[in-house]
Parts: structure tokens; sequence; C-alpha cells
């Protein structure tokens, strides 16, 4: 399936970022304020839409949104952890540094 028609966004009401494929939520991530800080805590992916790049999109979109308000990213999720392990050079900088070790960064 075509992942192009997605719109991404930030759900502030439900602290999640979002896929939405018109009306559905086909993958969101979910999160919490800490300070200046975004912790990642969930990410799920709709079963059907799995392995499709989804999340990936997701994740992206997310961390360049945090990077664009200045904060930091706590990636307490393994998905986002993952996610900024294979991409170090594009996100390692919005892990603080006393934070890299424990997940692995």
């Amino acid at each position: 399936m075509e992942t192009s028609a997605l719109t991404l966004h930030n759900n502030l009401e439900r602290q999640r970022y979002e896929a939405r494929e018109g009306p559905e939520v086909v993958a969101f991530a979910e999160y919490r304020p800490v300070a200046n800080a975004v912790m990642f805590i969930h990410t799920e992916v709709d079963q059907k839409r799995e392995g499709q790049g989804i999340g990936s999109r997701l994740i992206r979109f997310a961390l360049e949104d945090v990077r664009a308000k200045g904060q930091s990213a706590i990636p307490m999720c393994p998905f986002v952890a993952a996610f900024i392990q294979r991409h170090l050079e594009d996100y390692l900088e919005l892990v603080h540094p006393a934070h890299r070790r424990i997940f692995g960064l």
C-alpha cells in the first residue's frame, strides 16, 4: 500500500504523534513532556500496515518536531531508541549525553 497519503501530526491533547490515512490513525508514538524534553514511551503501528515504513516516517517526523522546538528526546520506547541507533548521525544530538549510554547510543 502506498504511504504517501499519510498525514503526520502532533496530537497535543492525547500526547502522541499520529500517522493518519484519512480519518484512520494507522500509527502513533505516545510521549510525555519532561522539562525541556520529550519522553517517548510507546510506538504502535496498525498490524495491517507493518513493514511499510510508516513507523519510521512517524518517528522521523516526531524527532524533527522535537529538534525544531529546541527540546531533547528520551527514547524509553525501544522502537524510538532503535530508530535513533540506525540514524545516529541525524538524531544522536537530540539525546542528552548523560542518557546515551542508558539507551545503548
